[in-house]
């Protein structure tokens, strides 16, 4: 009954709404959980990651900051004019891992503004914005070793850590281009990262903006190098409900309009070709060709 005289109210109020030549403006929140929960409370929940640098992290003043907030803020300003709301509250909600996917899914969180790879198998549970980031596993080397290329390994021992993809990457790159790798795995990259630092592997294997993580906070960057070899592509996505075509062609098109108008790119240099907070450490990690790719034909396809 209290749902019937939503739907009631909302329709009274349509009229109105229409009559000033907001038609796709409030059909939208109509056709849409989301915008119409985000309307009718004037609130969003966003979920961010405490530590996923420099998506989405806890700053110097324990307030979440990075790459995804920042899309997520256009996004929110988006709303409050399709939705013709002077003003939305933002609340924020940590996420982590393992129930990011669930609080998505009972509602308690409206988008998620992490760094969360979108696959299949995430598909059949939660909706995905269109590409904002592409990842791939590659080989962090030092420089002073001279490899310019995964050829240069041959023969020689790389680390991987226990329990990452990148053990299978390794094992498939070794057998289909017969480099004769001494593969060996540490238990975190911690050690992984060591063993490369201490010459006792000569390439380290792993997602490659994980890496660029690690090499910002080295006590000399210039000292290690990618090698210029990707593997697979794992695309980053903002995470919704499943199923609410409204909500998500209202973030796709914010998301498409700031690749088009150039914005999207100055986000990203800010977050990973400049100083970040806390410690203003500089990722150095340039636009990739697969991400130029996607800024160039917006998409939400994966591999």
């Amino acid at each position: 009954m209290h749902d019937m005289k939503n739907v009631v109210r909302l329709l009274g109020v349509l009229p109105g709404l229409f009559a000033v030549g907001a038609m796709v403006n409030s059909s939208a929140a109509a056709e849409s959980p989301t915008l119409s929960k985000i309307k009718s409370s004037g609130a969003i929940t966003i979920g961010y990651r405490e530590a996923s640098i420099p998506f989405s992290y806890l700053g110097p003043d324990q307030k979440p900051v990075g790459f995804s907030l920042d899309l997520c803020a256009a996004i929110v300003e988006r709303i409050k004019a399709d939705l013709n709301l002077p003003k939305v509250t933002v609340n924020y909600t940590p996420v982590n891992s393992s129930n990011r996917i669930p609080l998505i899914q009972n509602g308690t969180v409206d988008i998620e503004c992490g760094g969360t790879a979108n696959d299949r198998k995430r598909q059949e549970q939660v909706s995905f914005s269109i590409a904002t980031f592409v990842s791939q596993p590659r080989w962090l080397v030092k420089t002073e070793g001279g490899a310019k290329s995964a050829a240069d390994l041959k023969g020689k021992t790389i680390v991987v850590t226990q329990g990452s993809n990148a053990v299978g990457f390794a094992q498939g790159v070794n057998a289909k281009e017969q480099l004769g790798l001494n593969i060996v795995q540490a238990k975190d990259h911690a050690e992984s990262f060591l063993m490369l630092n201490t010459g006792r592997a000569a390439a380290f294997m792993e997602d490659d903006i994980l890496l660029a993580g690690l090499k910002a906070a080295a006590p000399n960057p210039n000292a290690l190098t990618f090698l210029p070899e990707g593997y697979a592509r794992i695309y980053y996505g903002l995470m919704f409900t499943k199923g609410d075509a409204g909500f998500k062609a209202l973030v796709d098109d914010i998301l498409a309009k700031q690749m088009a108008s150039g914005q999207f790119e100055k986000t990203y240099a800010k977050w990973f070709t400049s100083p970040i907070p806390p410690k203003g450490e500089n990722l150095a990690f340039p636009l990739t060709e697969t991400l130029k790719e996607r800024i160039a034909h917006p998409s939400d396809a994966v591999d």
